[in-house]
């Protein structure tokens, strides 16, 4: 089969780079970029004499909502660009007829808010592909990110350049300046830099662009217009370093804890197109909590990544799906709760009872880390990542009862056991880039560990091939892994010790079309039964494979009410991969749509059919055991009102029902938002889940695998609140407590491996959760120079699972704020320096 597979892609493949001949943005703007001796000064005035006699890039047209319509009178827009040897310059008019009316609220940097904004797509290898962004909000916030691949948006990366505007009585004006060490370009004489100028107008909710983008075809990187005649400009020595200091201080259960740390994040060019990034010593003390919440599934929770390290300029590694960054410096490999039972024998060696628990298992510690990462002129990014983590030791207090004669005695002791030794992490990406919307790429990852821990290496091949007018595409992957582990074997009462490899394989491919008013995809996807990409990504379940696409239509042009609506219709037809077991079917219909007036709203009619669940019962999908699921229908509703009011609500609601069976499930959510001025604002939002009659597994016992019928009802309250002093000082506040409790029947029931049908059993236990989490996070950020901030941080936490579940929310919430709080405050300050504004001083 899968050399069937890979035999039907070739062919595809072929066939849709002989289909078009066309381009798209053959009707590109151009504009000469003029050189000055002397340069703008950077203060929202437009009086310069470097400005004068310099011909402007105008007549924008309309992005959305109605594309390819021309600027509306009195909304004009006027850009003018000019360089010298250290950086490009910028400056934009922006007329509007009521300036007093330009939304302009001040929120942090790298966001937007209600708020117009200015912003320039930078791509100097024109690729069509990989461009940098760099915008002014109307009250002077900054917010920058790089678009790799055509449209995936890295918001995590940062640079440090220079903005200024002014409010007027024609509109607004900005003036950026974006120094050369912002940006990778080669080092020729003369070149000429995709780019395209963005303007956001949200009282009349439309966003302008100097060079047209088409939304019927292609991505919207691909419609940079061409500033010529950069000349004699040379790529600078691209060397910042951000050193740090921070002090925390934690209190949890009385005891108080100090630490500090100093350390440097370091940023270097290697080459005019490859920059090396390096966190010594890193501290991590600052990141934002985890919405941990109750798992009673068979897999993982996954969390997001909130390192900036991690975030930052990891679009190569992210290729694939096969780095999952939590994995560096998350929780041990051979992970135990603390409510983990290791070891419990009632009575051996001579009546002595021994009880064993982890009492304190730390996370791991990140020693360093690097990566390198860049994309030459012709299109070939390359990737590299490294990361070292420290040995770290759980801690096991063992309780042994003894019974001698009529006494018992109890002796506790505490030992150190090795949960996750020296470990090294790393990554090489080769991906190549051509036509201006298609790439291959190559990935591997590789964990090393000292001493008996398992090793694991994962390669992929990945291919996104588009025909030349950007209409229709084949996605694909081919995946292998493989897990060294050491083994043991007896053989004439001798134990001997060996090294064992699993390899195991994964395939995807699809073709489709992705543009114009109809669009469709069909694929086909497995995994075998021993891949495993999980040392260093996440996967959640394999011995898997289906056939998966849809069809859809959407709205391109404002029509009735509408600015834009889409209906889908999908399906998932799915089985094991051996013996190739049919499981099931998924199908469903979506409807999203946009009116005129803001108001976003959409819903969904999901459909499963009976299915077969090998992964509940926990003994793997080669077992053959299985629980059968009953049919279900799931319909959903969502909507938003315009954020551009003061006050904004989203709210949504579901209903699931199951055949034959009393089970449900229900829930809601609605969040509230409200924005007092332009420097104040505050979210809440409420989220109640229900279940009824839930089925799940609990326990094996004396082979026989036990279920139980639980009720789960989860509420969830969040609130965030942000105060801005100024564009560069604001103070914030995020607060979760999730809440869930599951109380079981009295009645367990016994799996049936034949069939996988539930029958009645004597067994009883109790397995009642009561489950909190509860995150209070203030954080005060000022940033002082380009660059450079000081932030002051506190922390107030509260975790607990008891089997108390005849409590209600107010007496829930009395217990839980008399548990231990853990209270976390943190004083961190980074300073950027550019090597070239400090190089004389050496």
């Amino acid at each position: 089969m899968l050399k069937i597979a890979l035999k039907l892609t070739i062919f595809l493949l072929f066939v849709s780079l002989q289909l078009f001949s066309q381009e798209v943005n053959k009707n590109r703007k151009k504009n000469q970029a003029i050189r000055v001796e002397n340069p703008p000064t950077i203060d929202g005035e437009l009086d310069d004499n470097a400005w004068a006699n310099v011909k402007v890039s105008k007549d924008f047209i309309m992005m959305r909502p109605d594309n390819g319509k021309p600027e509306q009178e009195g909304y004009q827009t006027e850009v003018k660009l000019v360089y010298d040897n250290d950086a490009v310059y910028i400056s934009a008019l922006m007329h509007t007829p009521n300036p007093d009316k330009i939304p302009k609220e001040f929120v942090n940097r790298d966001n937007v808010g209600n708020a117009d904004f200015f912003m320039i797509l930078i791509n100097p290898n024109d690729d069509g592909q990989n461009p940098f962004a760099f915008a002014v909000t109307a009250a002077g916030v900054q917010f920058d990110f790089k678009v790799s691949n055509g449209g995936r948006e890295d918001w995590n990366w940062s640079a440090v350049w220079e903005s200024a505007h002014k409010i007027t009585d024609k509109g607004w004006v900005v003036e950026i300046k974006i120094p050369y060490r912002a940006l990778r370009f080669a080092n020729q004489p003369i070149q000429s830099w995709g780019m395209n100028f963005h303007r956001e107008i949200r009282n009349i909710n439309a966003r302008y662009t100097w060079n047209h983008i088409d939304n019927t075809q292609g991505s919207w990187t691909q419609y940079d217009g061409l500033i010529e005649d950069f000349r004699d400009i040379k790529p600078p020595t691209r060397l910042s370093f951000y050193p740090y200091a921070s002090a925390t201080t934690i209190t949890h259960k009385g005891n108080t804890d100090f630490d500090w740390s100093v350390g440097m994040d370091v940023k270097y060019g290697i080459t005019e197109n490859f920059t090396l990034d390096a966190t010594l010593i890193p501290d991590f003390s600052q990141v934002g909590f985890d919405n941990v919440q109750l798992n009673l599934g068979p897999f993982e929770q996954q969390f997001t990544e909130q390192r900036q390290f991690f975030t930052e300029g990891t679009e190569l590694f992210n290729k694939g799906r096969l780095f999952y960054s939590r994995r560096i410096g998350g929780r041990p490999i051979d992970e135990f709760s603390n409510e983990r039972v290791l070891r419990d024998d009632e009575e051996f060696n001579n009546n002595i009872k021994v009880n064993e628990k982890i009492t304190d298992n730390p996370n791991v510690k990140m020693l360093n880390a690097i990566k390198i990462s860049g994309r030459t002129k012709s299109g070939l990014g390359i990737g590299f990542f490294n990361a070292i983590t420290d040995k770290t030791e759980a801690t096991i207090t063992r309780t042994e009862k003894t019974i001698e004669g009529l006494d018992t005695i109890t002796r506790v002791s505490n030992y150190k056991s090795l949960t996750n030794p020296i470990a090294n992490y790393n990554i090489l990406v080769l991906d190549q880039q051509f036509n201006q919307n298609s790439s291959v790429s190559l990935i591997n990852t590789n964990v090393i560990r000292e001493g008996r821990f398992r090793d694991a290496n994962v390669t992929g091949a990945l291919w996104h091939i588009e025909d030349k007018k950007s209409t229709y595409n084949i996605d694909g992957s081919f995946k292998m892994s493989n897990i060294y582990e050491q083994k043991t074997s007896e053989n004439n009462g001798q134990t001997n010790t060996y090294k064992s490899t699993t390899t195991g394989y994964a395939f995807d491919t699809s073709i489709g079309k992705h543009a114009g008013k109809w669009r469709w995809e069909i694929g086909y996807q497995f995994e075998n039964k021993d891949y495993n990409p999980n040392d260093l990504g996440i996967l959640f379940s394999n011995n898997e494979q289906g056939v998966y696409g849809f069809f859809g239509y959407r709205l391109l042009k404002p029509k009735g009410i509408f600015n834009n609506y889409g209906v889908n219709w999908y399906y998932n037809v799915n089985f094991l991969h051996n013996p190739g077991t049919f499981t099931g079917v998924n199908s469903g219909l979506s409807f999203w749509a946009n009116t005129r007036n803001r108001f976003s709203f959409g819903g969904n009619l999901n459909l499963s059919s009976k299915r077969k669940d090998f992964f509940e019962p926990r003994q793997g999908s080669m077992s053959g055991i299985f629980f059968e699921r009953p049919f279900r229908v799931n319909i959903n509703h969502w909507a938003s009102t315009d954020y551009r009011k003061k006050l904004a609500i989203d709210y949504n609601w579901y209903y699931t029902f199951f055949k034959n069976i009393s089970k449900q499930s229900y829930g809601f959510r609605i969040g509230p938002r409200y924005r007092f001025n332009n420097q104040f604002s505050v979210s809440y939002a409420f989220r109640f889940n229900n279940t009824d009659d839930d089925l799940g597994y609990v326990d094996k016992v004396n082979g026989d695998i036990i279920f139980g019928q639980r009720d789960r009802r989860t509420y969830d309250n969040s609130l965030s609140g942000k105060y801005s002093f100024s564009t560069t000082s604001s103070l914030s506040i995020t607060f979760l407590h999730n809440w869930t409790k599951v109380p079981y029947k009295s009645q367990f029931f016994k799996l049936n491996t034949s069939n996988g049908q539930l029958e009645n059993t004597s067994y009883s236990d109790s397995y009642d959760v009561n489950f909190n989490n509860w995150n209070l996070d203030i954080n005060y950020v000022w940033q002082f120079a380009p660059g450079s901030q000081l932030i002051a941080f506190y922390r107030n936490s509260i975790f607990s699972r008891n089997d108390n579940t005849n409590v209600n929310f107010f007496d829930n919430l009395d217990n839980l704020l008399n548990d231990a709080h853990k209270h976390t405050f943190s004083l961190r300050l980074v300073y950027f320096i550019d090597y070239n504004n400090i190089k004389n001083i050496f």
